[in-house]
This record gives C-alpha cells, sequence and structure tokens, in this order.
C-alpha cells in the first residue's frame, strides 16, 4: 500500500471518492491534526473554515489548587521603590515645595509678634526700640524733662509749634476725673496699672469733642495691640474712684512747663512721678508737632504713648536707629525726627549727631 501524497504545506491530500462531483470539495474525516475532525480537499479554494469566535475560552480554574500566577516570579522593575518624600512628592506637586517657605514665613511671623519684651533695647524684625525697663524704685521727679539745661535755642525749627486751634494758656491747677471705666486690657503677668483720665480746670475741651473725647482717646490708645498691652507683662485698666496708679492729665500751657520742670520756649509732656501724673500738654493735643506734618490723631496716640512709657518704667530717651525708619516710640518726637535736632538740644545727651532721619512713630509695637 502507498503513501498519499503530501501537500506543501504538510498535510495529506484526499483522493475523491469515485462518482464524485469533481467541483466539490472531499471531505475525510479523522486527518490528524485536523482539531474539527475534517479533512478538506478543495482545490479551489471555496471553502470557507468554520466559525469558532462564539465558542467559550478554555480556562481552568481551582481554588483548591496551587495559584500558579502567584507561584509565577515576578519581573524585576527597572526602578527602586518609591522613598516617602518622593511620594509625598508626587501626591502634592508644587504645594510640597510650597509647605518648607509657608513653615519659614510663619515662624518668622510668630518670633515677629513676641518680639522685643520690655528689657528689649531694640525690637525684632527691625522694628524701633524703647530702651530698657527701669525698676519703679527709680520712679522719682520729673521723668522726660526736655534735654539739657533749659537753655534751648529759639529758632530750632522741628520743635516749634505748627499753626492750628486755639489752646488754654492758663488753668486753674485744680483737676477734675472724667468719669468711666473700662475692662483690664492686656495680660498683667507682672504688672497690672489703673489710671485715671483728668482735665485741668479751666482747660477748654469742647473744641476737640469735650472731656469723654478725650479719655476716649486715651483708653482706645492703650487698648490697641500695637500699644505697651502687647507685652503680656502689662495690663491696664481705667478707673474714675480711688487712687490710681497714675493720672493721665490735659493741662494747660502753663501748668505743663511748671509740673515738667522747665520755663521753656519749646512746649512738652512728661512724666512727673512725684504726682504720678503723666502730663499731656494741651497745646500739644491741640496742635501736633512739625515731625508729624499735621496728623494730629497719630500724634495724639504718640502723646499718650510716649508719656505713658515712662509712667510704666521706660525712663531714657532713644535716637533713631535705623535712617529711613520709624522713629522709637521714646525718642523726642515732638522736637524732632532727626538725631541732629536732638543733639543740638542735648549735645552732652545719647543721641549722636550721626544725621539719621526716622519717619514718625506713634507706636511701640508699630507691627503688632
Amino acid at each position: 500500500m502507498t503513501d498519499r501524497p503530501e501537500r506543501p504545506g504538510g498535510g495529506r491530500i484526499a483522493h475523491r471518492p469515485a462518482g464524485s462531483d469533481a467541483s466539490g470539495p472531499v471531505e475525510r474525516s479523522g486527518a490528524i491534526g485536523d482539531p474539527g475532525g475534517v479533512e478538506v480537499y478543495d482545490p479551489l479554494g471555496l471553502h470557507q473554515p468554520p466559525d469558532r469566535s462564539h465558542q467559550p475560552l478554555r480556562a481552568s480554574w481551582d481554588p483548591a489548587g496551587p495559584d500558579d500566577e502567584r507561584q509565577r516570579p515576578r519581573p524585576e522593575r527597572d526602578t527602586k521603590k518609591q522613598s516617602a518624600l518622593g511620594r509625598f512628592v508626587s501626591t502634592y506637586g508644587w504645594r510640597a515645595y510650597a509647605l518648607p517657605v509657608l513653615l519659614v514665613v510663619t515662624v518668622l511671623v510668630v518670633v515677629d509678634a513676641v518680639r522685643g519684651g520690655p528689657d528689649a533695647v531694640s525690637t525684632a524684625g527691625g522694628a524701633p526700640g524703647f530702651g530698657q525697663l527701669s525698676p519703679h524704685a527709680a520712679s522719682a521727679g520729673i521723668i522726660g524733662a526736655p534735654p539739657g539745661d533749659g537753655h534751648f535755642p529759639t529758632d530750632l525749627p522741628s520743635g516749634a509749634l505748627p499753626d492750628g486751634g486755639a489752646f488754654t494758656e492758663t488753668g486753674t491747677a485744680a483737676w477734675h476725673v472724667v468719669s468711666g471705666t473700662t475692662a483690664q486690657v492686656g495680660t498683667g503677668s507682672e504688672f497690672k496699672f489703673s489710671y485715671t483720665v483728668e482735665i485741668e480746670d479751666g482747660v477748654d475741651t469742647s473744641e476737640f469733642g469735650g472731656d469723654q473725647s478725650v479719655a476716649k482717646m486715651v483708653d482706645s490708645t492703650l487698648a490697641n495691640p500695637k500699644s505697651w498691652a502687647h507685652d503680656t507683662k502689662f495690663a491696664f485698666r481705667r478707673i474714675d474712684q480711688g487712687v490710681p496708679d497714675f493720672r493721665i492729665s490735659l493741662a494747660s500751657r502753663e501748668s505743663s512747663r511748671k509740673a515738667c520742670g522747665f520755663d521753656i520756649p519749646i512746649d512738652s509732656s512728661c512724666f512727673n512721678a512725684g504726682q504720678h501724673r503723666v502730663v499731656l500738654s494741651e497745646v500739644r493735643w491741640v496742635r501736633g508737632a512739625i515731625a508729624y506734618e499735621g496728623d494730629i490723631g497719630s500724634y495724639r496716640q504718640y502723646q499718650i504713648n510716649h508719656e505713658v512709657g515712662h509712667a510704666i518704667g521706660y525712663h531714657q530717651h532713644q535716637p533713631c536707629e535705623a535712617d529711613g525708619g520709624l522713629a522709637p516710640v521714646m525718642m523726642q518726637q515732638t522736637f524732632g525726627i532727626q538725631n541732629n535736632d536732638i543733639a543740638t538740644l542735648d549735645p552732652d545727651g545719647i543721641v549722636p549727631m550721626d544725621g539719621k532721619r526716622c519717619r514718625f512713630n506713634p507706636w511701640p509695637y508699630p507691627r503688632g
């Protein structure tokens, strides 16, 4: 028996049965390698293979058997496992770089908020300082009086009195307390001060809002977070009965000059420790100072903060520290905001003749 001839592709060619149609395909079952078990002889290419696209896929799943997928070794990755920092950067993007900057800014703001303290010569962040806090036992006599020996040049332009409203030349040298009280402002961890607001009899306050307007300016200034209560050591409370720690008193020109120790051609305010009186010159309350360029409200805040600063223990005046910066509140800004102007009044004082000029500033904590 002879073998059947081979197809060019490797399969066997089926013989046509006798009497069959020569043009039709010849089928033979049981051909080796035929998945369907049928071998087709189709010399003209008319036969199409059966469509098995809808037949189910064959897969094995044995939940009790071995997990071939998990046992299959995984290929090694080309990149290393991402670090925690890398994952953080990938998650937050540009915010990951912004957070450290924000943290530094926050720290600087906190430091600026608590800067200085009462014993600091200068405060942090470039803000002006206000000198050393003196012990209260040292509060005696007139503090904050004009510098030198009372002999001043009469042509000092920076200390001249600006033009403005009318003021009281002479009062009665008696005082009346303005009615009204306030709650405590400030923490007062070391010092709690009570004060009264008093007006000299004979001083007409109707031109600038009346007695209550004066008291309101005093209260709101001391309650401002840029004032002395910013320091947690201090607290203030206004009373109108009993004996206060000090009396904030608006005084006529003559009484101001007598209370502050010198008969001088330059009007000024001071703290008279013997009388426990913060003396606010009514002349300056009305007219202000040339350095304040007509800003009467800011000058009144300076007047209050500067003299109360003496009352709570800041006895020494300060020079302009940074040319072009804010003047320290304990600088004698009434006489000028240039060191040379003040050094002219008191050549032997602490203010150097160095040409520095500051900008006016009514606050101990101008960034408070």
